[in-house]
């Protein structure tokens, strides 16, 4: 079921527990006019993030992950790009509807952003303290020297060494994951309720991936700040997140708890991303199972369901047809596939 009343089953959280609806999308549509035609890359999509948990949007590259959050901060590039449909419910308010100096004021005091690569993000001629301390002078009106004991103090709280010495440097300077902590520290400055991380880890090292996932989940727990987690990689999703939205050509295809989606995949995508990971609790076998063809040209997508040219149990009905998402299973767990009970009777045991 779609906006707010999915109600998610929480890790560590009593199911009697009263937790607020933080972001609603509903039936959001955001389109990129190009030559070769409109490419509609978030087709209709709704999902939502209660307080103080983690939401997963998953996925192959070009799905529609990273402009659903872009468009949630309306930041989508004019004029190729526009927001065409739907509502973006923060706290109540549609953030579409708000003026551009409304917006700036939303921005990073109360909905931050973790970008996907740092050095395209940060100003190079600016230093680290400056691009720091900007954001909370602005939203926080704190004045200079205020503001850099702030600064140094977030650098110190996402672990970063002699925070005061580093402060006067400048983004290159930095190693990659000083410069990923960096981004986190600035997304962390104003309190923001909602931290929108878009592939947080993806230009660095496994380890360094690791560090920066437990900071995230770390900082997340101890400020209460509900978190959009963006990722291809299922195996943060199986540690960090407490419910899943799996995106396919734009759209969600199946939704519902970390635990439930990884033991009970209900749509061949899911299933399909599931059986290409590697797995250390299964025999090793030769090779992985990958998903055969490419994704569809979102300017052209088919008649149907839009994956089925690359799906092993489309029928014909796939053909002509799109799906619905449906409730199947436990409670929030939708899928939108005609042969969900095919899929479930031929799945392999997944374990988050």
């Amino acid at each position: 079921m779609d906006g707010p009343d999915a109600t998610p089953v929480r890790r560590g959280v009593l199911h009697c527990a009263v937790v607020a609806t933080l972001l609603e999308v509903h039936s959001l549509q955001t389109q990129f006019s190009t030559s070769g035609g409109v490419v509609r890359a978030v087709d209709g999509v709704s999902w939502d993030v209660q307080e103080g948990e983690t939401v997963a949007l998953v996925g192959e590259s070009g799905c529609g992950k990273s402009v659903s959050a872009l468009s949630v901060m309306r930041l989508v590039s004019a004029p190729a790009g526009r927001i065409v449909g739907g509502r973006i419910l923060f706290k109540g308010r549609d953030l579409l509807t708000l003026s551009e100096e409304e917006m700036r004021r939303v921005r990073g005091r109360e909905i931050a952003m973790i970008f996907q690569e740092p050095m395209t993000s940060l100003n190079p001629v600016l230093t680290v303290g400056r691009q720091l301390t900007e954001g909370l002078e602005i939203h926080l009106g704190m004045d200079p020297g205020a503001a850099r004991g702030r600064a140094a103090e977030l650098l110190a709280m996402v672990g970063i060494p002699d925070p005061e010495r580093r402060l006067p440097q400048y983004p290159h300077q930095f190693s990659g994951g000083m410069r990923q902590r960096m981004m986190i520290a600035m997304a962390l400055g104003c309190n923001p309720p909602l931290i929108l991380a878009d592939e947080p880890t993806t230009a660095l090292d496994v380890t360094i991936q690791a560090q920066i996932l437990e900071l995230l989940k770390d900082l997340s727990r101890r400020l209460g700040a509900a978190m959009l987690l963006i990722t291809h990689n299922l195996g943060v999703v199986a540690r960090y997140a407490d419910r899943v939205n799996v995106m396919y050509a734009g759209r969600i295809v199946e939704r519902g708890t970390a635990r439930e989606l990884y033991a009970n995949p209900r749509h061949p995508y899911t299933l399909g991303l599931l059986k290409s990971v590697p797995r250390l609790d299964v025999p090793r076998r030769q090779r992985l199972d990958p998903i055969e063809g490419q994704p569809p040209d979102l300017t052209r997508l088919p008649q149907g369901c839009a994956f089925g040219p690359r799906c092993a149990f489309r029928v014909e009905r796939c053909g002509v047809e799109a799906p619905p998402l449906t409730p199947i299973g436990d409670a929030g767990h939708v899928t939108a596939c005609w042969e969900a009970e095919r899929v479930f009777r031929v799945r392999e045991p997944q374990h988050a």
